[in-house]
């Protein structure tokens, strides 16, 4: 009973302190975004393919088999799902959503040279961004952020390597520019501290979609991807490692993987972990019980994940600063050179 006792007083606190990059306040409850882009009604009457029912693959061979003025009609008739469709071409998806967001309003977002890989104005707002050319690199990675993030606080100006503009830049820069960079926030993130931040709700939608970003990758032919998972974001990479093709999943700040050990998370990718020492994830207790917490510390030596030495990182979003140990053997990692 005294045991069973300690297990609740350390979801609760869970559940008071759990948050991802920005938000000591009271979470609010969110829904998840999912299911097919705005539009799909309309592309689904034209007898075109499903962007729910189609894999990657078949929207990568369905794109193939169009001349190239179909490809660009579909995009300016159809920018929304055309947008958001994982397996169609990099750069018709660049343009499809350069028109969405002027159309939407946001016009730094569509500033020419920013290369929009996926926009869903649906709830907060979900964005992808790619640094480099994807097209071309022989390296590529994926930054995963945690709680508070969403089109609005995408690449805010503070807390820069807090935000997955921020940490994707960074990392770009780090590898010289030579590995294409996706700063994904392709899913519907917690907000504050609260239950969603303590759950696993909303990592599951976002842990689906993640799969399907890296099955678009590789259906466009786009080496296996390194994840960088921050946060919250490393509760969804957890729950996508078993079918996540990816080469590498490297976990920094993480509250926890919902599983106990490297071995549970069924990847083939091998999966690193980073947490610095004045990182306030540390007082997160690492139990889950009745859905609530995120189990076992993945920067335990017992976890299995091969270690990132983050002591010169400071806080909970030091990880990308330039100049730290952290980044530069991110660099290495998704350069493949460790």
């Amino acid at each position: 009973m005294r045991r069973f006792k300690r297990t609740l007083v350390a979801v609760a606190v869970a559940v008071t302190v759990v948050s991802g990059t920005a938000g000591w306040v009271t979470g609010n409850a969110q829904v998840a975004v999912t299911g097919a882009p705005p539009g799909a009604a309309a592309w689904r009457a034209e007898g075109l393919p499903d962007p729910v029912t189609s894999g990657p693959g078949q929207v990568a061979r369905f794109f193939a088999g169009l001349s190239e003025a179909r490809r660009t009609d579909l995009a300016r008739r159809h920018p929304a799902v055309v947008g958001n469709l994982d397996g169609a071409p990099v750069a018709l998806r660049y343009a499809a959503n350069s028109r969405s967001l002027k159309a939407d309003g946001r016009l730094a977002l569509a500033a020419p040279g920013r290369q929009i890989l996926a926009f869903d104005p649906r709830g907060r707002g979900q964005i992808a961004e790619v640094y480099g050319d994807l097209g071309a690199a022989e390296h590529v990675a994926v930054v995963v952020p945690g709680s508070d993030i969403d089109a609005g606080t995408f690449d805010r100006k503070s807390d820069v390597y807090g935000t997955p503009a921020g940490m994707a830049g960074a990392l770009h820069r780090a590898t010289g520019r030579r590995a294409a960079v996706i700063a994904w926030a392709g899913y519907t993130t917690p907000v504050g501290v609260g239950v969603d931040a303590a759950s696993g709700a909303l990592a599951e939608a976002g842990a689906v979609r993640l799969g399907r970003l890296a099955d678009g990758l590789d259906a466009t032919g786009s080496p296996d991807p390194v994840v960088f998972c921050h946060s919250y974001g490393s509760v969804v990479c957890g729950l996508a490692a078993p079918r996540l093709d990816a080469s590498d999943v490297v976990v920094l700040g993480s509250p926890g993987m919902r599983v106990s050990s490297v071995d549970e998370l069924d990847t083939r990718a091998r999966v690193w972990a980073a947490k610095d020492p004045d990182d306030w994830i540390s007082k997160v207790p690492h139990v889950e019980f009745a859905g609530l917490g995120h189990g076992a510390d993945p920067a335990e030596p017992s976890f299995g994940a091969r270690r990132v030495p983050a002591e010169d990182a400071q806080g909970h979003t030091g990880y990308f600063a330039p100049g730290t140990e952290s980044l530069r053997t991110f660099a290495a990692i998704a350069e493949g050179e460790l």
